[in-house]
């Protein structure tokens, strides 16, 4: 019981620091999941990352169902999520019935502005830590490249990207292109 309300609190630690969505949450994830707990490694984390923006639903809610369940089983995957969403579901409530009498206000916009800019800053590091934590010699930058090129030119989902990688890292690996 008492691990199932470390889980809630961690998580609804994380879900009250997040702005911007889920890439904006890796710092803070890594932060309190791994440097904090040790509830996962850094490419535990990462994988949960990748698999959480493939499947159907937010982000940060899939990442921390993984890791309550690899924690506590169904419980503590249920128990985790609950844990993230609720922060926002409280200030989100909160704000819906202040924001629009209050949204024409100068600096009400120029808060949000300000606001944008610093989510961009939060995505940008947290890119920059995907970065050299997954390209890690010439095969993985290849395939970074090509992935970065078809996703600008091409409509196509993050899942069949994920999938593509998923099966190009495998045949990377069997042809000795790259090890592990």
């Amino acid at each position: 019981m008492r691990e199932l309300f470390q889980l809630f609190i961690a998580f609804a630690r994380v879900g009250v620091m997040t702005f911007g969505g889920g890439y904006a949450m890796i710092p803070i994830l890594e932060r309190e999941i791994v440097d904090k707990r040790g509830w996962a490694s850094s490419e535990e984390l990462m994988d949960y990352y990748a698999v959480g923006q493939c499947t159907p639903g937010v982000i940060a809610v899939n990442t921390a169902t993984f890791i309550g369940q690899k924690r506590r089983g169904i419980a503590g995957g249920i128990i985790a999520t609950l844990g993230v969403v609720f922060p926002s579901l409280v200030i989100i409530t909160l704000i819906a019935g202040i924001l629009t009498s209050f949204s024409h206000i100068p600096a009400v916009e120029q808060a949000f502005s300000g606001i944008r800019v610093c989510v961009c800053v939060l995505i940008f590091n947290a890119v920059t830590k995907l970065w050299k934590k997954s390209v890690t010699d010439k095969a993985t930058l290849v395939l970074c490249l090509l992935v970065f090129i078809l996703s600008v030119f091409l409509d196509i989902s993050p899942a069949v990207f994920v999938i593509l990688c998923a099966g190009a890292g495998i045949l990377f690996t069997k042809a000795g292109i790259r090890g592990k």
